[in-house]
């Protein structure tokens, strides 16, 4: 059941095709623009990070490819959930013979599946036609850059969930929307990575679960992480925040009030 509810996500996002045309033109030209600005600050800033140039390029279109993957700024699973929960609709949910959490994430995974292939592919080979980038010649390093980012996938479900679960008492999501977006954002790593910023700031963006979204895997895919442990924080964050939105869960179901009775 979870299997059709993922392909009927990956499908519903497919139907938008000049959304999608949009989307891979958008991330191209951010990622020439943070390229740029990436090779200047390089040059002036060499190793900075612990990247070269060729590095620091491959982490812009990683970003770029990932953007709407892993919903960094919002707008997944999330944003309907949000609308559902205000609505009173959850509660046709929650009638389902299916687990809330797992119905919702399995539909993002399908939503995920289609902006990696239809969104984030063609920016990321695009970067690798134009630039140097450090990719990686053996298939087992791609293999686990795979495994990071089917974890950053649910690493990322796992935190818009519980900014979605909070509608339950907000009554509104607009604000917290808003926050996902500046959150999502500064500590993935999004405008610099998180390996760049300054000492005390940096060790503590680096050890929050926006770090499993794009730095992971961009450091498992150079070759600049150790993969088990790369894993081993992903999961870790996973199963924490899935767990922190089963507790949620529970505590705002007990409160649904639909008009009407």
């Amino acid at each position: 059941m979870y299997l059709a509810v993922a392909v009927g996500g990956f499908r519903r996002y497919a139907s938008y095709r000049v959304a999608t045309a949009a989307g891979v033109f958008t991330n191209t030209v951010f990622g020439l623009i943070l390229v740029y600005t990436y090779l200047a600050l390089w040059e002036e800033r060499p190793g900075l990070g612990g990247y070269d140039q060729a590095q620091a390029v491959t982490y812009v279109w990683l970003g770029q490819c990932l953007y709407a993957t892993l919903a960094i700024q919002g707008g997944g699973a999330e944003k309907d959930l949000m609308e559902r929960i205000g609505t009173g609709g959850i509660a046709v949910d929650l009638y389902r013979p299916v687990d809330l959490q797992l119905w919702w994430l399995a539909g993002d995974v399908g939503r995920a599946g289609f902006q990696l292939l239809g969104r984030g592919v063609v920016p990321f080979v695009f970067g690798s036609l134009l630039f140097p980038m450090a990719l990686p010649a053996e298939a087992a390093a791609w293999a686990a850059f795979a495994v990071t980012l089917l974890l950053a996938a649910v690493v990322s479900f796992g935190i818009r969930y519980l900014a979605a679960l909070s509608v339950f008492w907000l009554m509104d999501g607009r604000g917290i929307g808003q926050v996902l977006m500046i959150t999502g954002v500064f500590f993935s790593g999004m405008v610099l990575p998180l390996n760049a910023f300054p000492d005390g700031l940096g060790d503590v963006v680096r050890v929050l679960p926006w770090a499993a979204q794009l730095q992971v895997p961009a450091d498992v895919l150079m070759g600049e992480a150790d993969v088990w442990g790369a894993f081993a924080f992903q999961a870790a964050w996973a199963v924490a925040l899935l767990a922190a939105g089963r507790l949620l869960q529970s505590a705002a179901t007990r409160r649904v009030v639909v008009q009407g009775g």
